[in-house]
Formats: structure tokens, C-alpha cells, sequence
């Protein structure tokens, strides 16, 4: 069991279940709906944890309603939020999902009325404690003012980042990552629609980082030190794709831990994605 922080956003999820994907301009049904709580970086400790890891959040959230529904999930699967920010005004983030039954697809829109977390809060966290930091790629230039902290000041400690979109500057976030895990979304908006071209092409720029990039339905590549690897998806009946990433994200980091090789790293993180599409939530079956 490893002490990992993870520094990213949690939200509240509005996830409207539909029969099918509406049209411009329709009325439709929703057959169901569920209130939850989300956010990239809140759901890759929530995996973690039931990896078995002692896990803590750092992000920001508002004293309002709905923080609840994020904290009583956080408490539920014992993540330690003690160094989150509260603020006293705004509002939590909110994601509003269609979920089509069709398909699993979901589909987001995303509300945000709340500042993003500053590295005047990071660097009051007691650090040296954490064998492993992941970091979502988002809020660029205080996460980089982190990341530089980290390791500056505690080179011991890995570091894992995600890049599921694209941003401003956001590529100066992996000088300082030890391990980077791409979404298939990033590299096409990079123009590029193979995995193997995207990882190569990123293995020649950043020789010594491990670089994961999962690839949806297909699979999943990774690359270290010019040396490439595929694994294959495992083939289930997608039910809900949401979150699917955060699962990927949280097996490869639990499995690179555990110093497992990254052809099993790839493997262990597809099947669990895999896993979680065939249900609703993040449960771990």
C-alpha cells in the first residue's frame, strides 16, 4: 500500500440516463437519473483506494449544498480531503451528463464558478509523507509552480500526470512528470489518429518518461526509453463509459507502484476500464 495525493478537480455529476441520443430541438424522457460525485482527479483516488492505497485529495471546494454529496462519497471510500481548500462563496463545479443507453457514451457539460487550486495551498501540505503524486493536467500555471516544488525540494517522490485535453502551455507540465498518461482525445488534437505515431513521436521528445495513452475502444500503447507496447482492449457491452479514464489512469499508476512491467501495467488498465463500462459507477467488481 503506497500514500498517494491526488491534485485535481472533484465535481458534482447530474447523470441523465436516455434511451438514446437526443436530437437539436428535442423533448425526450430521461428513463433515469442520479446525483454523484465526479471530477477526474477525485475519481482516480476513489479507485485507488479500493486498490488498497491510503489515499488523499487536494483541490477546491465551496461550503454549499452540494459539497456534500463530495465529501460524504470521499468519506464513504476514506479519502483524506484535509488539504482541499473550502472556500466560503461560489459554487461546486457541476457536470451535467446524457448518459445513452444505446451506447455508454456520455456526453458533458461542464459548469465552473470557483477558483482553481493555488500553490500557496500546495506548499503548506506536509509532502515528504507521499511516495507518489498525480497531478491532473489542468490549471497550468500554478500546477507547474507545484510540480517544480515537488521536485526540487522531494525528488523521491514520482510523479504521475494526466492529459486528457488540451490547454495553453500545457506541455510544460511533463519536464517535471515522471510518468505521463495521454487520452486519445489529446493526441488527435495534436493531429495525430494512431497510437503508435503519437507514442513515438512523444518517446523521441521525452526519452526518459514512461508515456501511457489509452485509445478507447481499440486499446491501449505506451512507450519507454524508444521501446513500444500495445495491449488490445477486452471487449465488454459498454453500459457507462463514464469515468472510464479515471480507472485507466489509477490501474497504471497502482500497477507502476507495485514495479510491475508496463506491458502488465497496460493490461491490468484496460481490463479494469473494461470492467467499469460493463456497469454504472466506479465500484470495483
Amino acid at each position: 500500500m503506497a500514500k498517494i495525493l491526488c491534485v485535481g478537480i472533484a465535481t458534482v455529476d447530474i447523470v441523465n440516463e436516455v434511451a438514446s441520443y437526443p436530437s437539436e430541438d428535442d423533448e425526450i424522457r430521461i428513463l433515469a437519473q442520479d446525483k454523484c460525485r465526479g471530477g477526474n482527479a477525485a475519481n482516480t483516488s476513489v479507485v485507488l483506494s479500493q486498490l488498497g492505497h491510503q489515499c488523499y485529495w487536494a483541490g477546491t471546494l465551496v461550503n454549499e449544498a452540494d459539497c456534500r454529496v463530495i465529501l460524504d462519497d470521499f468519506e464513504h471510500y476514506q479519502i483524506n480531503y484535509k488539504y482541499g481548500q473550502l472556500l466560503a462563496q461560489g459554487k461546486v463545479p457541476t457536470s451535467y451528463i446524457i448518459l445513452n443507453q444505446a451506447t455508454g457514451s456520455r456526453t458533458i457539460s461542464h459548469y465552473r464558478d470557483l477558483p482553481e487550486y493555488h500553490f500557496n495551498d500546495f506548499i503548506n501540505i506536509n509532502l515528504q509523507q507521499f511516495e507518489h503524486i498525480h497531478f491532473e493536467g489542468r490549471n497550468v500555471e500554478q500546477t507547474l509552480k507545484m510540480m517544480a516544488h515537488v521536485k526540487a525540494q522531494f525528488p523521491g517522490i514520482v510523479i504521475s500526470l494526466e492529459l486528457e485535453k488540451s490547454r495553453d502551455n500545457i506541455e510544460s507540465l511533463i519536464k517535471y512528470a515522471d510518468i505521463i498518461i495521454f487520452s486519445r482525445h489529446y493526441a488527435q488534437t495534436q493531429g495525430f489518429n494512431r497510437a503508435d505515431d503519437f507514442c513515438q513521436y512523444m518517446g523521441k521528445k521525452y526519452t526518459h518518461k514512461i508515456i501511457f495513452c489509452a485509445w478507447g475502444s481499440l486499446g491501449a500503447a505506451a512507450i519507454f526509453k524508444q521501446n513500444y507496447y500495445w495491449q488490445d482492449a477486452y471487449l465488454v457491452d459498454a453500459v457507462d463509459t463514464l469515468a472510464a479514464g479515471d480507472v485507466f489512469n489509477a490501474a497504471i499508476i497502482d500497477h507502476q507502484i507495485k514495479k510491475k512491467t508496463i506491458q502488465k501495467s497496460l493490461a491490468n488498465a484496460c481490463k479494469l476500464a473494461a470492467q467499469q463500462c460493463a456497469h454504472k459507477g466506479i465500484e470495483l467488481v
